[in-house]
C-alpha cells in the first residue's frame, strides 16, 4: 500500500501535469509573470463559478482579509469579532491595523461561530464580523446576516477553508445601508443556494497547496458584488495605485503570480469533482466509526454543504486524543490537531485579557479534536486500514 499522507499532492498532479506544464510553459513563454493574462482569466472564471461580480486575486489568504478590512469605513479601536477557534489570521490582520479582535465561542456540534454569541459580543464599538467557514462547512449565514442588519455591521466571510461549499438561503430580503455603500441582503428565497464567501460583504479565500483548490505556492482572493468596494480592495492590493506611479492611498503588494494562477486555471474545472471525492471519504469514515462510541464525527448542517477541507474527530479526553495519535503514528497514519489553542489564549493576544475559562466550548474542543488523512487521493485500501487502525485503538 502507498504510504498515507495528509494531503496527497503528488498524486492528484499526475492526473493534470500536462496541463499544468502547458500552461505554465506559456506564462514563461510570454514571460508575463505579474497581472497576466493568465491571472485576469482566472478571476473571470473563479467568479463565474461563484456566481459573483468582482474578484481580486492577491497574494495569500491572510492578506484577502487584510485587504478587505482596509477597504472598510473603520477606525482604530473599531471591534471585529472573531470565532476563538480558528486559525490566527483574521484576528491578527484585525490587529495589525489597530481594530480589537472581539472573540466569541463556537457551536459545540460543528465548530463554527455561534451567533449567538455574536450578538451577545455586541457593542457600540462593534463594526464588522467575521464568520469563518470552518473545516469546509458553512456558518449559519442566515443569523450573521440579520444580526447585521439589526446592527448595520459589515460582514467579511472568511472562506479560506471552503470554497465551493453552498449556504442554502433562508427566506426574506432587503437591503443595508452603511456609510456611503448600500448592500443587497440576499437570503432571497428558502432553498437558493449561495457559495461561501459570496453572501456578506466581502468573501475571502486562500490557495494554499493544501487547501480544497490550491496552487502551487502562496495565493489568495476577495470576492463582492460591490463597485465601489471592488475598485478600493484592487487599489489596495496594488500599492494604493489605479495607475502607474499614482498611489490615491497606503496599499500594499499583493498579487497572484501568473504561475500560481495557470496552476488554479487547470485544477478550478475540478473543484467541484474535488469536493466530492473528499465528500466520499467522509462517508467513509463516517460509516467506519459511526457505531464506535469512544468517538464523534463530524456533523453536517441542514443549512450548508461540507467540502471536507479537514476530516475531524473529537475523543472524549485530551489523554484519549494524544494516546490515539501516538498509536496512529506507530501504525503508519498521520495526523493533525486543527487547533491545539484556542486564539484567546495565545500569547499574542495576551494584551486582550482574557483567561482560561472565557470560552470554554473552543477550549474543550482544542483538547479533544483530531484531524485525519482527508484529501482527493484516498483510496479504498487506504481508508480502510485507517479506519482499522482507529478502530483498532478502542478494541
Amino acid at each position: 500500500m502507498k504510504e498515507i499522507q495528509m494531503v496527497d499532492l503528488q498524486s492528484q498532479y499526475k492526473h493534470i501535469r500536462r496541463k499544468i506544464r502547458k500552461r505554465v510553459k506559456n506564462v514563461i513563454k510570454h514571460s508575463a509573470f505579474i497581472n497576466g493574462d493568465e491571472t485576469r482569466i482566472f478571476q473571470q472564471n473563479l467568479a463565474h463559478y461563484l456566481g459573483i461580480h468582482h474578484v481580486i486575486p492577491c497574494a495569500n489568504g491572510t492578506e484577502a482579509l487584510q485587504i478587505a478590512l482596509m477597504a472598510l469605513p473603520l477606525e482604530e479601536g473599531d471591534e471585529v469579532i472573531i470565532p476563538a477557534f480558528t486559525f490566527i489570521s483574521a484576528a491578527e490582520t484585525a490587529s495589525l491595523l489597530g481594530l480589537k479582535p472581539v472573540f466569541v465561542d463556537i457551536d459545540p456540534q460543528t465548530f463554527v461561530m455561534d451567533p449567538k454569541r455574536v450578538e451577545q459580543a455586541i457593542t457600540c464599538k462593534t463594526k464588522v464580523i467575521i464568520p469563518t467557514h470552518l473545516f469546509g462547512q458553512c456558518v449559519d449565514m442566515g443569523a450573521i446576516m440579520e444580526i447585521a442588519e439589526k446592527y448595520k455591521l459589515y460582514i467579511v466571510e472568511d472562506a479560506c477553508q471552503s470554497l465551493g461549499a453552498d449556504y442554502i438561503l433562508r427566506e426574506g430580503s432587503g437591503q443595508l445601508q452603511m456609510g456611503p455603500f448600500t448592500y443587497d441582503y440576499r437570503c432571497t428565497d428558502k432553498g437558493i443556494r449561495k457559495k461561501a464567501g459570496t453572501i456578506g460583504h466581502i468573501g475571502c479565500t486562500s490557495f494554499f497547496p493544501s487547501k480544497n483548490l490550491g496552487c502551487y505556492g502562496d495565493g489568495g482572493a476577495i470576492f463582492t458584488d460591490d463597485d465601489d468596494l471592488a475598485a478600493r480592495m484592487r487599489q489596495l492590493a496594488n500599492h494604493g495605485s489605479t495607475k502607474r506611479y499614482n498611489h490615491r492611498c497606503i496599499g500594499l503588494n499583493s498579487r497572484l503570480d501568473s504561475v500560481q494562477a495557470a496552476v488554479l486555471n487547470v485544477k478550478l474545472p475540478y473543484l467541484d469533482y474535488y469536493n466530492r471525492k473528499r465528500q466520499e471519504a467522509a462517508a467513509f469514515y463516517d460509516r467506519a466509526f459511526i457505531s464506535c462510541m469512544q468517538l464523534k464525527v463530524p456533523v453536517r448542517c441542514q443549512y450548508s454543504t461540507h467540502i471536507f477541507h479537514q476530516y475531524c474527530l473529537l475523543c472524549r479526553s485530551e489523554r484519549e486524543r494524544n494516546a490515539l495519535r501516538f498509536h496512529l503514528e506507530n501504525m503508519g497514519v498521520p495526523t493533525r490537531v486543527y487547533y491545539p489553542k484556542p486564539l484567546h489564549l495565545q500569547e499574542a493576544f495576551a494584551y486582550l485579557g482574557h483567561k482560561a475559562g472565557d470560552f470554554p466550548v473552543s477550549e474543550d474542543i482544542c483538547k479533544r479534536i483530531i484531524a485525519i488523512p482527508m484529501h482527493t487521493e484516498l483510496s479504498a485500501k487506504q481508508l480502510r486500514y485507517i479506519s482499522s487502525a482507529i478502530l483498532d485503538f478502542f478494541d
